[in-house]
């Protein structure tokens, strides 16, 4: 047991027509939730973690971390750095074990773009390390990463980008976006761009950030116990389950897990106001998460019985 690259579970996710989740946490509930969920399901998973998650609980910390709990679950993970803005934080990463990095070079131009992701590349191949890439731009915020704008991937540079930079995974913009407001309007996917790609580049793993549903009652409990969440709107089940029929073999929840845990211990705290032990309020928000977990992969991922 132990952290693997995600190499062969999208390779089993691509000829299978399912996606692994990739589920972003930051402490030790959330990363239980996540891991007992894909344990009850049989499922692969990839743990996450963005820059300010490695800040904030120390890069050799989140490794050990992660690999006790999978270790004592009996599962193996892969632990994926999200959003790595440069060289400096894939090194640290790296060296602190991560088995798969994401460089997201997506607001450089094309051509920088392509040479600060084969330098990635280059470096993470000679450990042992797999790299996601981005290209195309998706608006929203979450954690460091916002956008105002969104520019939808172009198949063809697509094809260039993938056979200059020598990349494992792809993340595309086909109408996905960061953090809980998602869409003013209907929500819409561009089917048609994730086809092109998939036709240009068979094989390749496509990445889908941005892809949380945010789900509208766990929206409203968070309101109803203190929140101020208005407006939130996320992608719609049926387009993420599409999508993960295809090419899309990485499917990014973060939000979904944030709102989950927030609104569960908002509700517990209200509900139980003598409780001042926060193994009983985060235990409760860790289960809530595992729920999440477990509906994701059924309704979304279609991965489980996947390990």
């Amino acid at each position: 047991m132990g952290l693997i690259t995600t190499k062969e579970m999208f390779e089993k996710a691509y000829k299978s027509g399912y996606s692994i989740g990739a589920f972003n946490i930051s402490n030790l509930e959330q990363l239980q939730g996540v891991l007992n969920g894909a344990k009850a399901k049989n499922s692969n998973v990839i743990i996450q973690a963005s820059m300010s998650a490695v800040k904030y609980t120390g890069p050799t910390t989140l490794v050990n971390m992660v690999i006790n709990a999978s270790n004592e679950l009996g599962i193996d993970v892969a632990l994926h750095l999200d959003h790595g803005p440069d060289m400096e934080a894939v090194k640290t990463c790296v060296e602190a074990g991560f088995s798969s990095v994401m460089f997201d070079g997506s607001h450089y131009d094309f051509e920088e773009n392509i040479r600060l992701t084969k330098e990635i590349v280059d470096y993470a191949h000679a450990h042992g390390v797999v790299v996601e890439a981005e290209l195309g731009v998706l608006a929203g915020t979450e954690d460091e990463v916002t956008s105002d704008v969104h520019k939808y991937t172009q198949p063809d540079e697509a094809v260039e980008f993938v056979e200059k930079t020598g990349v494992d995974s792809l993340a595309i913009a086909i109408g996905t976006s960061h953090g809980a407001f998602k869409f003013k309007g209907e929500a819409k996917l561009r089917f048609d761009i994730l086809e092109e790609i998939q036709n240009k580049l068979p094989g390749l793993p496509i990445v889908l950030h941005g892809a949380s549903a945010v789900d509208k009652a766990t929206v409203a409990m968070c309101n109803e116990f203190g929140g101020d969440i208005k407006g939130a709107s996320g992608v719609p089940v049926d387009m993420l389950r599409q999508a993960s029929s295809m090419a899309v073999c990485k499917i990014n929840i973060d939000t979904d897990l944030r709102l989950a845990m927030t609104g569960t211990v908002r509700k517990y705290l209200a509900e139980n106001p003598s409780v001042f032990d926060p193994r009983k309020y985060i235990g409760a928000g860790r289960d809530a998460i595992q729920a999440v977990v477990e509906n994701k992969i059924d309704t979304v991922l279609g991965s489980a019985n996947s390990l």
